[in-house]
């Protein structure tokens, strides 16, 4: 009868931790994986050589050495050139690929243009076609450990379905499996909510590091959260958790694409903005950016557009912070340029909302990791597999 793990078992664990460790930190000395992992030195040593002779990690002595400081420990770095993921994100207006490497590295990148209402098997084609563009940049002798790909909407856990976009017109969208029929059996891909993956990326590299408790709240046309609780994600049970762009906050508000009435996004969202800046017929990031330029020279319908939406921005995040009790709630995409353009307005609303047990520790803040967030998250899709057992994935 079996008792425990094997040895063999607890050696990938512990390979797995330590390329987990060096890729979501960075260089590390030998001397601080011993503490950090809680394994002798001898063992790190073991662990170090296994992983360095798989291409996934180098050594090297420390370029800084103090005088007399003794036999320095060996500093053990990703091979961020050599191990890649590719990471894709699919907006309301545009598509991004890039080429990532173990640490977060972004090696490569493509920006295209995206007509709204573009489907998934016209959506594909393109991204297949900017990663190819990409690898013939990719020098011999590299791994690629599989794609990542962040959307916009209701993605179901299993198998990467996308149940609902309503402002891309998808329904039950399989853009995972299109993908990867345009890139090969050779190349895995992994589907995500992309507020779920700009969550984990502040989290793990970014704004919110250290912080176990965080809503990433991302914004377009739509809303929604990546929400992280305890140190975990927090999903839900088909994957569809954080739509907190569709809780109605006004019954007698305006229609909202989901088929409800009053959901937070037709407060807060793209349409709602450029609806109070008396602009109904202008559409997308730049008309959004407009709004706010106009509201900075003193436009006095802007200023009043952005206080209006700024105002309801900070009633929903009051209740989030009632719900939740985070340390900290991140505004990403358009959410990041309101919150910047209104934070007097949603600092105001949030306080009257919020109790104020749950907002003695609640930081506002910015993502750290910029608009890369989507992407870098994406790409930890991919490379969740290699770190789960290095040795079988690489």
């Amino acid at each position: 009868m079996r008792t425990g793990p094997s040895q063999e078992e607890i050696r990938r664990q512990n390979l797995g931790a330590l390329l987990r460790h060096v890729h979501l930190r960075g260089a590390t000395s030998r001397a601080e994986l011993t503490t950090a992992l809680g394994l002798n030195r001898s063992t790190i040593g073991a662990l170090t050589a296994d992983l360095a002779s798989a291409g996934l990690v180098s050594e090297a002595i420390p370029k800084q050495r103090g005088r007399g400081a003794g036999r320095p420990s060996l500093v053990v770095r990703p091979e961020s050139a050599r191990v890649h993921a590719w990471a894709f994100s699919i907006e309301v207006d545009r598509l991004q690929a890039a080429r990532i490497g173990l640490g977060g590295v972004v090696l490569d990148r493509r920006e295209l243009g995206r007509p709204r209402g573009l489907v998934a098997a016209e959506t594909a084609p393109l991204l297949a076609g900017a990663l190819k563009e990409m690898r013939r940049a990719v020098p011999p002798g590299t791994i690629g450990v599989g794609a990542g790909i962040a959307v916009c909407g209701m993605v179901r856990r299993e198998d990467g379905l996308v149940r609902l976009s309503p402002h891309a017109g998808w329904v039950n969208e399989p853009i995972g499996a299109t993908l990867a029929t345009e890139l090969g059996a050779d190349t895995p891909v992994v589907v995500a909510n992309v507020a779920d993956v700009c969550a984990f990326a502040e989290h793990a590299r970014g704004a919110a590091a250290g912080c176990d408790n965080v809503i990433y709240l991302y914004g377009d046309v739509g809303v929604g959260a990546g929400i992280i609780a305890g140190g975990r994600q927090l999903t839900g049970h088909g994957g569809y958790g954080g739509e907190v762009g569709h809780m109605v906050v006004n019954r007698h508000g305006s229609p909202c694409e989901c088929g409800s009435r009053g959901c937070w996004e037709t407060e807060i969202g793209e349409y709602a903005l450029l609806k109070a800046a008396d602009r109904p017929e202008a559409f997308g990031r730049e008309a959004v950016l407009a709004v706010f330029d106009a509201a900075d020279r003193g436009d006095a319908r802007a200023q009043t557009a952005v206080r209006q939406v700024g105002d309801w921005l900070g009633f929903g995040v009051g209740n989030l912070v009632n719900l939740f009790n985070p340390e900290m709630v991140i505004f990403g995409g358009t959410m990041r340029d309101l919150y910047l353009a209104a934070a007097a307005q949603v600092r105001s609303r949030l306080n009257s909302v919020a109790l104020s047990a749950c907002l003695e520790h609640v930081r506002l803040r910015t993502p750290q990791l910029g608009n890369d967030a989507a992407l870098i998250g994406a790409a930890e899709l991919a490379f969740e597999r290699l770190l789960a057992d290095p040795l079988d994935a690489s």
